[in-house]
């Protein structure tokens, strides 16, 4: 293959102009992207379609964790007769890129092996394409049966179906069909000029994300309109994004507890994730952390005395949580539940392209905290648990583990931050000015994983694409895995060890 001219950028690098994107012939695009996919160091961030006049320009952007980088790389097509060849059919992760893509511009991939819609999003290419006639999987045989589960579910959840084969008990195959929300997120990021308005936005991709979310917005529009931030703003962003994963990780553990009748262990961890989440709202007025991550400032600054009540809360959760985490993992008869139930093996990882702690319970070292460090991580040491069994049990323990990781990492922060000069208490930049013909990828490690938002403005300076990526989108595929070869009674624990975002599938 000829020397093909590349695009890099470090971590979550400065916004670049349009025009430096190597723009490729899809022979060469398709031999560069699979050959940066034959490395397990490198992974997609995001694939996807900006309309150019009569023409559709692929973009891929391809994370490096060997050195940090992220390279960007693609390819023009004419959308009406565009039949390209699948890079899914070498790297099945690539499934659920090319899929988007053929939903939402109507692009044929050749060799493609699961050419289904995804969403249902409502500008998509075939509008006959209805949720009411989507192709389920099949398999034939008097001794098998399906199983359907919602999309109106019996708990205060979001709409997903659930339809699995089986055999007696033993789950044969699994099917997840999303799509039932259209919120058309993406459009409302370039329809409206308010800045206040696109950061309240992104906090709702996903409620449960919301500051992992809005911290991807806000370091985004920081990076095209080129606003620096003080070292202390940075310091108390990873604070409360690491109170965030504290809260999920312990009202994880027990929904876990919940699902095998161990009520102790469930309603300990939920009265301690109560705390956590009351303290983020002593510090911003928002158990979820709402309003507090804004672009360019802040208008809740930590202070001393929320510090303090930070690190008392620590200090008095992280007593309980190992008591009770000694206890739950003591058990003989939760280990019973957990122990190699809803394995996950680590090739099944890799070709299912899962992010996050569904990636590092598997033995895939993926962590953007360490491979693209943002914020304050670029200033610490920081090293990412990783276990390999990928079970039901690897996944709680890993919320164990990461639980007090984020504590640790909180206090070192608290003391970083009170040794600072103390600038963060400068207000949100609403009305900034992104530089003209520029694009910016921004990255966060939220507590389910890698999150990814793209931007793209037009010579006017104003947005005129935005991409949002939840870890979520390949981490479905994980649970259909996991559950194959189970018992079906086995399936909830298994749901509530990966905890997946419905609306952050169903942008």
């Amino acid at each position: 293959m000829e020397r093909i001219k590349r695009l890099s950028l470090k971590n979550n690098g400065p916004a670049a102009d349009l025009k430096d994107i190597p723009l490729l012939d899809y022979e060469a695009f398709y031999e560069h992207v699979a050959d940066l996919l034959n490395d397990e160091q490198n992974h997609c961030l995001s694939y996807h379609g900006v309309r150019s006049g009569k023409n559709l320009i692929l973009y891929c952007f391809m994370a490096k964790d060997a050195d940090n980088s992220i390279e960007v790389c693609a390819h023009e097509v004419a959308v009406e007769t565009a039949v390209l060849k699948s890079l899914s059919a070498l790297h099945p992760a690539m499934h659920i890129f090319e899929r988007e893509i053929h939903e939402n511009h109507g692009v044929a991939f050749e060799g493609h092996p699961w050419m289904k819609p995804l969403r249902y999003p409502c500008d998509r290419h075939n509008r006959k394409n209805t949720i009411d006639t989507y192709p389920f999987y099949s398999i034939g045989g008097e001794e098998l049966h399906e199983v359907g589960v919602g999309p109106v579910h019996a708990g205060v959840i979001e709409p997903g179906h659930f339809r699995f084969i089986c055999n007696g008990e033993k789950v044969l195959h699994l099917e997840i069909q999303l799509g039932y929300q259209h919120r058309g997120v993406e459009t409302l990021f370039t329809t409206s000029d308010n800045g206040l308005q696109r950061a309240i936005l992104s906090e709702s991709v996903a409620g449960d994300t919301a500051v992992g979310h809005a911290l991807a917005h806000s370091q985004l529009v920081e990076s095209l309109a080129g606003i620096e931030i003080s070292a202390d703003l940075k310091a108390e962003r990873c604070i409360a994004l690491e109170m965030e994963r504290l809260a999920i990780h312990i009202g994880d553990t027990a929904a876990l507890c919940g699902d095998v009748a161990y009520q102790t262990g469930q309603v300990v961890c939920e009265a301690l994730r109560t705390q956590v989440i009351n303290t983020t709202q002593l510090w911003c007025g928002n158990r979820f952390g709402k309003g507090l991550v804004r672009p360019g400032g802040t208008n809740y600054p930590l202070n001393d005395d929320i510090a303090h009540e930070i690190l008392n809360l620590l200090e008095d959760t992280g007593r309980r949580f190992r008591e009770i985490t000694d206890s739950i993992y003591s058990s003989p008869s939760v280990l019973g539940r957990f122990d190699e139930i809803g394995t996950l093996t680590r090739k099944q990882g890799f070709l299912a392209g899962v992010t996050g702690p569904s990636a590092r319970m598997c033995g895939i070292v993926r962590d953007i905290r360490k491979t693209h460090p943002f914020q304050y991580y670029s200033a610490i040491n920081f090293r990412p648990i990783v276990l390999d069994t990928g079970d039901v049990l690897a996944r709680g323990m890993i919320r164990n583990l990461e639980a007090f990781q984020s504590m640790t990492l909180i206090k070192e922060l608290i003391t970083e931050w009170t040794k600072m000069d103390k600038r963060g208490s400068s207000r949100p930049v609403y009305d900034y000015k992104p530089k003209p013909d520029t694009f910016s990828i921004s990255l966060v490690e939220g507590w389910r994983g890698e999150i990814c938002h793209i931007a793209m403005t037009g010579n006017d300076g104003k947005l005129s694409h935005y991409r949002v990526k939840d870890p979520s989108m390949h981490n479905w595929t994980a649970l259909a895995l996991a559950v194959r070869n189970q018992e079906i009674s086995d399936f909830p624990v298994c749901n509530k060890s990966f905890n997946l975002s419905y609306c952050g599938h169903d942008l």
